[in-house]
């Protein structure tokens, strides 16, 4: 589990590496369905929330396989999210980017959901899931240490995001590897200058207050979530009011609807 020394480290840097987390069976079994979901869907792929040039992308992949269900319950993810957020935090959403080989550019240094930390403390928190080692060549994360407590986006600092930082490092690490983010530190992803595709997936999480990335209640299906267990269940605020008509907003102002 989690130590202590561990969350310190968390709140100082804004993020946290846990070095080949995953079980090797987890791992392939993550990779397996994730390639076999990208042929089955073929060119929509990623379409439940966007496509992007340059890379694969999987969306909604809570409703895609019991694989995807545990990944966003692995206890040292949740236990750290309830360190960044407090203990009322659910997921936002499950996704998977897979960076094209040869891609030639850097996404800019940003904060998810554009997020500042408001009266109440930080309220989104992000896991990278290395499927492949994380190379300095084939698209690893750069991170700012440190950028979580300026309370500040990185266009509010940098002229241009996409340029280096300072004070950037690369996240390098072997496959199954995971990094804890505290989501309000500044991060993006690297060009992949490789042969080879370089894949991620990323569960993110939302403090209880705050609308979900994907809304989950609409977008899995109902015999899927017929099986979930009460904790998946409450994790997903699949019964929560609240989160219906924070999501709900969302959805229909950003044309994200299933």
């Amino acid at each position: 589990m989690i130590t202590g020394e561990q969350l310190q480290a968390l709140d100082r840097d804004g993020f946290l590496v846990l070095p080949e987390l995953l079980e090797k069976a987890q791992l392939e079994a993550l990779r397996s369905r994730i390639e076999e979901l990208f042929q089955l869907e073929g060119e929509h792929a990623g379409s439940e929330f966007k496509k992007e040039a340059g890379a694969r992308r999987l969306a909604n992949c809570v409703n895609k396989g019991n694989v995807f269900e545990e990944a966003v319950q692995i206890p040292e993810v949740l236990t750290a999210n309830a360190h960044i957020m407090g203990p009322n935090f659910k997921l936002s959403s499950l996704n998977v980017r897979s960076t094209d080989p040869n891609s030639a550019a850097d996404q800019p240094l940003h904060v998810d959901m554009n997020a500042i930390a408001d009266e109440h403390g930080y309220w989104v928190a992000n896991t990278i899931f290395m499927l492949d080692d994380f190379t300095p060549d084939n698209g690893a994360t750069r991170i700012v240490p440190g950028s979580h407590r300026w309370k500040q986006r990185p266009q509010e600092q940098m002229t241009d995001p996409f340029a280096a930082h300072p004070e950037q490092i690369l996240v390098t690490g072997k496959a199954g590897t995971l990094v804890i983010c505290n989501a309000h530190t500044w991060h993006g992803g690297t060009a992949n200058r490789t042969a080879k595709p370089r894949r991620a997936m990323h569960s993110f999480y939302c403090r209880a207050d705050k609308p979900q990335q994907q809304f989950q209640k609409r977008l899995i299906d109902a015999a899927t979530q017929a099986h979930f267990s009460p904790e998946l269940r409450k994790l997903l605020a699949l019964d929560d009011p609240e989160n219906d008509r924070l999501s709900e907003i969302v959805a229909v102002t950003s044309g994200f609807l299933k």
